[in-house]
């Protein structure tokens, strides 16, 4: 059944957002907000494990280089721009704020954060794009139901420490990646091994940064970087243009 891994997905990401609400209420804010600073330094390890994965090469001499700097400075720095001219963060923050007050939970000061980072969290990355190709092209759901045992852990976590906004971020990933699934034969013919490597270097730069959020505040607007993930695909057609 087509789209399956993206409805477990979301099943996995609702059910723990509501088993952290279950430790929410019995954990004081100081170890809940020492759980959020364990959960940012693993995000932020994740992050740069997976820029150096795709960064790091192995040259014939044996010596280690580089590659894709150019790329994703010119991402991070024009996506970031667009972002910032688009205030993609600011609409992420309205539909938390509007999501917020039809929920009846204005007395939740975390809602919006929880919502905002939760959706971050689950949406970027390469196994949310491959895996809804996957789901869509051949039916194969092994990729999703990863990617939901790894939500499902770490959602309950966030949870434990922001509250219900995290449940509400199953919304747009839902929509995300269910419009993958349903347009993965259009979108499969153009998706290289460069594109999706391209791909991840940029998302995991953006896990870093959502890291980076969970231990020191909000030093990144991670939402006005998400343009960044463009990069890839517009060298991909600058590439192919060329041949």
């Amino acid at each position: 059944m087509k789209g399956l891994g993206t409805i477990v997905n979301v099943a996995a990401v609702a059910l723990a957002s509501l088993l952290g609400l279950l430790f929410k209420g019995g954990i004081k804010e100081k170890y809940q907000n020492m759980v959020k600073t364990a959960l940012g330094v693993a995000t932020i390890f994740i992050g740069a494990a997976g820029t150096l994965a795709e960064m790091l090469q192995i040259g014939e001499n044996g010596k280690l280089s580089t590659q894709g700097s150019m790329l994703l400075f010119i991402s991070l720095v024009v996506g970031g721009l667009l972002g910032e001219l688009l205030a993609i963060e600011d609409k992420l923050e309205s539909v938390g704020v509007w999501l917020k007050k039809k929920v009846k939970a204005e007395g939740d000061n975390r809602f919006v954060d929880g919502f905002v980072d939760a959706t971050l969290v689950i949406c970027i990355g390469a196994m949310a794009i491959m895996g809804s190709l996957q789901d869509g092209l051949t039916g194969s759901h092994e990729t999703l139901f990863i990617k939901s045992s790894l939500d499902f852990f770490f959602i309950t976590i966030l949870s434990s420490t922001m509250g219900i906004g995290t449940l509400f971020s199953i919304i747009p990933m839902g929509i995300y990646q269910g419009l993958i699934t349903l347009s993965a034969g259009l979108i499969a013919p153009y998706m290289s091994d460069l594109l999706i490597s391209n791909l991840s270097l940029v998302g995991s730069v953006l896990i870093f940064c959502i890291g980076v959020n969970f231990v020191a505040g909000k030093k990144f607007k991670v939402g006005n970087l998400l343009p960044a993930l463009l990069g890839p695909v517009v060298y991909e057609i600058a590439i192919n243009l060329m041949r």
